[in-house]
């Protein structure tokens, strides 16, 4: 793991805690963010579409096995469908803003259902630039909601109607590789998901893109 990364997300995790420290915490937390977010539009610029596609890793075990623009579109629908759906109860982005016709979108779900070839297939069907502005949409919508969380709001717990309603929405696959999110989301509370669909999951991902770029140059 990227060493300034995995600090910052240490600190992180220590000051949200805490609730004499918990607006230092946001704080950090959107400044890594935002130098995650510097790293991944740096790829849109350097890379042709067609890398985002690429799967050179297509045989090992690991989140480098994937393509860079499924792992985009993972960090983002994850993100999305946790900050709305089960955070703030409202319409994700992806069903308000039109994006599945939009990015071209064979599939609703975070994709953790797809494997080797057919990530890489799916990936080849999205719109790159839609997927950047996907992406752009559900950071700004995230770091909005989590602006206006308070400390206490931090032990609040996933109710039994809100993961019926995730259920309902057929936003993750009921394949054994992916229902089991359901259950690991809605068995943390708020401080839990913040440490892992808005941080940590991050860095595991854009690590992995950074070394499937590698391989590619």
């Amino acid at each position: 793991m990227n060493k300034d990364w995995s600090e910052k997300n240490k600190t992180i995790q220590k000051l949200i805690k805490k609730r004499e420290t918990f607006g230092s915490g946001i704080a950090a937390l959107m400044e890594l963010r935002s130098c995650l977010m510097d790293t991944i539009d740096s790829w849109r610029k350097n890379l042709k579409d067609n890398d985002f596609s690429a799967i050179p890793f297509i045989n090992a075990t690991g989140y480098h096995n994937k393509t860079i623009a499924y792992s985009l579109w993972h960090i983002f629908r994850i993100e999305d469908i946790v900050a709305h759906t089960l955070i703030k109860e409202d319409e994700q982005v992806f069903f308000s803003d039109g994006f599945q016709q939009r990015m071209g979108s064979p599939i609703i779900t975070t994709g953790n259902e797809l494997v080797k070839q057919q990530i890489a297939d799916f990936s080849k069907q999205l719109n790159i630039d839609e997927l950047y502005a996907y992406i752009h949409k559900v950071k700004c919508s995230t770091e909005l909601l989590i602006s206006s969380l308070t400390f206490d709001d931090m032990k609040r717990t996933i109710t039994d109607n809100r993961k019926a309603a995730l259920k309902s929405l057929n936003v993750v696959s009921d394949a054994e590789e992916a229902v089991w999110l359901i259950d690991y989301w809605c068995d943390k509370d708020i401080r839990g998901l913040i440490q892992m669909p808005f941080s940590r999951h991050w860095i595991m991902h854009t690590e992995a893109c950074i070394r499937i770029i590698k391989k590619l140059v």
